[in-house]
């Protein structure tokens, strides 16, 4: 028996992992476990989980509603940058471990716990999430990665199955169906079981936040965005706050097919894994904001922002969203939004989202600039003296060779 901890936060979402990990800290720590569960929109998976944490040993078990927080705080920030992960992927679980990690460091100072407790395995990124998270908001607070922990046992999922059975653990996964699934108000992921298998087509009963675009309907869905300041604020000229927003968005669009995504993905650890996403309103609203920069944004200042927007997203994959330069990045690209103003429309069709139509009222748009009739503002003869300048080092070229 170990007892050098006397009261511990754990990270409880009721998967398999958390809902053994409640029972194995009281008997290997012999501690007191506090619960915490972070509502960033995982709907109702959340039903009955602190009820669940209590009946399995937790001494207190907390349920706090951080989605407003998650969106406005996390989410948002990374729209703003456009950040998208080896092209792909828009950063759900990767934004969502942060909020609740540093939950649990407020939760434990609260409550005079000296220690905290993430279930994440030793293969994956969200270990180094959480730990990052620890270690930069409270470096001397005792850390127990249960999976890399020296007295864990279990070997696989299947071995945890057979313990959540001895303790009459109630748990969804089953040795059947041993998909791992992390869901939010940004998406929801699908991992391990038949996925491990890349020639393996996702089976369609998986998904959950959206219909395949083969079943979408027909007929287009048209939607209108506002956008201040790079942030989505008002749907069809409603008003609504960022958690309400993105919820609303993610219906629009899941119902439509949107935002599902296959990938095989490089993790921070070395190893390459498959991960499928359903990611239907943060993909329609990544289409809207891109379109809205259009006409809002400096040319040489998006080329600067999308320059720097794989290292943004790579350091948020990797767990370092509390890090300086991650920090500095934000403040740069926030810089970069401040007219990003305006409404854009979309058309939602068969997992397609189509910009239709973008208006601003600071639009670097002219219309009398980029017509093709007749003008008086744009003197096409001064473009002979600008590509002869622009030229000047290809002739020079052209002349060594000979």
């Amino acid at each position: 028996m170990n007892n050098k901890v006397k009261k511990v936060v754990l990270a409880y979402s009721g998967g398999l992992d958390s809902s053994v990990i409640v029972r194995w800290l009281i008997e290997t720590y012999g501690c007191e476990v506090i619960t915490l569960t972070g509502d960033v929109g995982q709907k109702q998976e959340l039903d009955g989980l602190k009820e669940k944490a209590v009946a399995t040993g937790a001494a207190k078990a907390y349920v706090e509603d951080l989605k407003d927080e998650f969106v406005s705080d996390f989410v948002f920030p990374a729209l703003r940058a456009n950040a998208i992960y080896e092209g792909r992927y828009l950063l759900g679980t990767s934004l969502a471990r942060p909020i609740v990690a540093r939950r649990q460091i407020e939760i434990a100072h609260k409550e005079g716990a000296d220690a905290v407790c993430h279930g994440a395995t030793g293969k994956g990124n969200d270990q180094v999430r959480f730990e990052m998270t620890y270690m930069a908001l409270d470096p001397g607070i005792k850390i127990i990665s249960a999976w890399k922990d020296e007295n864990w046992t279990f070997n696989s999922r299947e071995s945890m199955i057979d313990y959540a059975e001895k303790y009459n653990i109630p748990i969804k996964m089953t040795k059947k169906n041993p998909y791992s699934e992390d869901r939010n108000l940004l998406h929801i992921s699908h991992e391990g079981g038949v996925l491990e298998d890349l020639w393996a087509e996702p089976p369609e009963e998986m998904f959950v936040m959206s219909v395949s675009p083969e079943k979408a309907p027909d007929r287009a869905t048209c939607v209108e965005i506002t956008f201040e300041e790079g942030n989505p604020v008002a749907v069809d000229g409603q008003a609504m706050n960022p958690a309400q927003l993105l919820d609303h968005m993610n219906t629009l669009a899941g119902d439509n097919g949107i935002g599902r995504v296959d990938m095989v993905e490089n993790r921070f650890v070395g190893m390459k894994s498959r991960g499928v996403y359903e990611t239907p309103g943060g993909t329609a609203l990544w289409s809207a904001h891109r379109a809205m920069e259009t006409i809002t944004m400096d040319r040489e200042v998006m080329l600067i922002r999308d320059s720097i927007m794989p290292r943004y997203a790579q350091i948020i994959y990797n767990g370092f969203w509390y890090s300086p330069e991650r920090e500095m990045i934000q403040k740069m690209i926030d810089e970069s939004q401040k007219n990003v103003t305006g409404t854009v429309r979309l058309k939602l069709y068969k997992g397609n989202c189509i910009p239709v139509g973008v208006k601003a009222p600071v639009s670097l748009y002219s219309e009398a600039l980029a017509t093709f009739e007749a003008d008086e503002v744009y003197n096409q003869k001064d473009a002979t003296g600008f590509i002869r300048l622009n030229a000047l080092r290809l002739k020079m070229q052209a002349l060594l060779k000979k």
